[in-house]
């Protein structure tokens, strides 16, 4: 045999179609997460932004709202309110991202925003207003109900927090694949990767709760809620990459990054909040563990808890399904009959 041959031989021995497969697969998911991350941010732009309207006169708030609603590319979603206590109220429930208090007496009307909620999201409003504002002659003064905290730079902090306990939540069930087998042998063996991820979930939850509060003083928010909500976000997408590798074996991992990075970051309204993001994002965001778990993060810190119900069922819905289909994948396997010899 020629060194020539020899060598080729080598790489027909070491690059296998499985290995060739994977990486081209590997490449797939790169090419994917660009895409992915600059079609979301590479043109934000605000539309439909939920906004209250309301004016000691309902028919100054009615056509305030009317005039705001018909903006050139429909930038915001105005309705009126019955007074300033029920738009601050809105606000801080989350029902909506802002609210106009208009003042026919004078030339001056006030806007209440929620940095709090996204810096960038609060920024958008206020451009968007004042200009619509400047255009009838008038002038905005704006009042942040919800400000982010001085530790919490653009209100990104929740983001970074939730994205932290996801790579976690992922990494941890990829780990347990690597050292046991991408598949449980039995069902025993699904419980006992569940549980050990639940109490990764729980230990991670709470550290991480207790680095963005008290350790940064980034999260003003309660520890209690943070903690559960970290638990919750953390065991969810483990128990999807579990189940992802139940169902395709050491595929599922790369799955799972599919599902929660590149899918799940850039459409979780950290930089930038769903009302600024394009339609696809916008709409697959909120269903998504990233997405899920910023919005809750950030109404417990800022808003007491407020519209984190919506979120919080989301996840336990991805948790409950992920730890469903493991455990259905191991007993498929664990009773499907072993192939003849």
């Amino acid at each position: 045999m020629t060194p020539s041959q020899g060598f080729l031989a080598e790489i027909k021995d070491a690059v296998t179609t499985r290995a060739a497969l994977l990486v081209l697969g590997v490449l797939v998911l790169q090419l994917a997460f660009i895409t992915s991350y600059i079609g979301a941010f590479h043109h934000p732009k605000p539309s439909e932004i939920p906004i209250a309207v309301t004016a000691p006169a309902a028919q100054v708030a009615e056509r305030s709202a009317q005039q705001l609603g018909t903006l050139p590319g429909d930038p915001l979603d105005p309705h009126v309110v019955g007074g300033e206590a029920a738009a601050l109220a809105q606000v801080r429930d989350r029902e909506v991202d802002g609210a106009l208090i208009v003042d026919p007496a004078g030339r001056t009307d006030r806007l209440l925003v929620a940095s709090g909620a996204g810096a960038s999201l609060s920024q958008a409003l206020e451009e968007v207003v004042g200009a619509a504002e400047r255009a009838q002659g008038r002038t905005v003064r704006v009042t942040d109900v919800a400000p982010a905290a001085k530790g919490d730079s653009r209100g990104l902090s929740s983001f970074y927090l939730v994205i932290g306990w996801c790579v976690g939540g992922y990494l941890c069930a990829a780990i347990l694949a690597i050292s046991a087998g991408a598949r449980p042998a039995n069902p025993h063996r699904a419980v006992i990767r569940l549980g050990a991820l639940l109490v990764y979930a729980i230990a991670a939850g709470l550290l991480g709760a207790v680095i963005a509060g008290p350790v940064l003083d980034a999260l003003p928010g309660s520890i209690w809620g943070l903690w559960g909500l970290g638990t919750l976000v953390v065991f969810a997408v483990g128990a999807i990459t579990l189940a992802f590798q139940g169902l395709a074996g050491v595929i599922g991992i790369g799955l799972a990054i599919l599902v929660v990075v590149v899918l799940g970051n850039p459409s979780a309204g950290g930089a930038y909040p769903y009302p600024l993001l394009p339609p696809f994002w916008n709409a697959i965001g909120p269903a998504l563990p990233p997405g899920a778990g910023t919005y809750a993060a950030r109404s417990i810190t800022y808003f007491n808890g407020n519209g984190a119900g919506g979120p919080m069922l989301v996840l336990s819905a991805w948790a409950l399904a992920g730890a469903a289909i493991t455990l259905a994948c191991a007993t498929f396997r664990h009773d499907r009959p072993p192939a003849a010899t």
